[in-house]
């Protein structure tokens, strides 16, 4: 089992205040083995995940909807400890945002 199941408190975005990322609940990504979710601002989605052998990282690609219009696109976390993540979040065709997390307890 990978330390990085479980849900994580979206702490920074690049391109979204911190406000935003907390709109309609505080802003989180959930891992399970091979799938999860996230929340952020006006964005849901659901995620599949790819996990590294060789380093603690997670790639996953991701469908959602973002004020009742549909998205995709990309992801990557780098896992420095147990504790915290970082990474990138992309939208097919649009915004991109560095992002870090740190794991809800």
């Amino acid at each position: 089992m990978h330390y990085f199941i479980g849900k994580w408190r979206i702490t920074w975005m690049e391109t979204w205040p911190q406000e935003y990322v907390d709109l309609e609940e505080p802003g989180y990504f959930e891992f399970t083995e091979d799938k999860g979710e996230f929340v952020f601002g006006a964005m849901r989605g659901w995620l599949d995940v790819r996990v590294s052998t060789r380093v603690p990282m997670l790639e996953f690609t991701w469908q959602g909807v973002w004020e009742r219009d549909e998205y995709c696109g990309r992801g990557i976390f780098e896992f420095p400890d147990p504790d915290h993540g970082e990474g990138m979040f992309f939208i097919h065709s649009g915004d991109e945002s560095a992002v870090k997390i740190e794991r809800k307890t």
